[in-house]
């Protein structure tokens, strides 16, 4: 995801922010389960949907974004045991769940219109 436009800065940001800051919780061993952390990342997941994904991309991230809940599921009993990759993957579970959330419910209401 490029920068391309002014009006697409808030959404690059809050990708780039939001992909670090779960990069760091996850390293840091953070709980993912109450507090701040995780609304910090759902809003940011919001943003991501609502600003930074365009109609060509849709279709890309909807997939993505599909594939990484699944093999997270799958896969995280596995994650768990292994040294902060489980955390790690849970903190972009928890930002990447409401973005394709956001951007499933772009796309229907986009279909809807049609």
């Amino acid at each position: 995801m490029v920068l391309r436009s002014k009006e697409n800065t808030v959404g690059a940001w809050a990708f780039l922010i939001g992909v670090v800051l779960a990069l760091i919780l996850g390293l840091l061993g953070k709980d993912l389960t109450t507090g701040t952390f995780p609304l910090i990342l759902i809003v940011l997941g919001i943003i991501i949907g609502l600003l930074n994904i365009s109609t060509t991309e849709t279709k890309d991230f909807l997939l993505a974004g599909a594939i990484l809940v699944i093999v997270s599921a799958l896969g995280g009993g596995y994650l768990a045991n292994v040294l902060y990759v489980g955390n790690v993957v849970s903190a972009l579970v928890i930002l990447f769940v409401p973005a394709t959330i956001v951007v499933a419910l772009k796309t229907v209401f986009a279909l809807a219109k049609k």
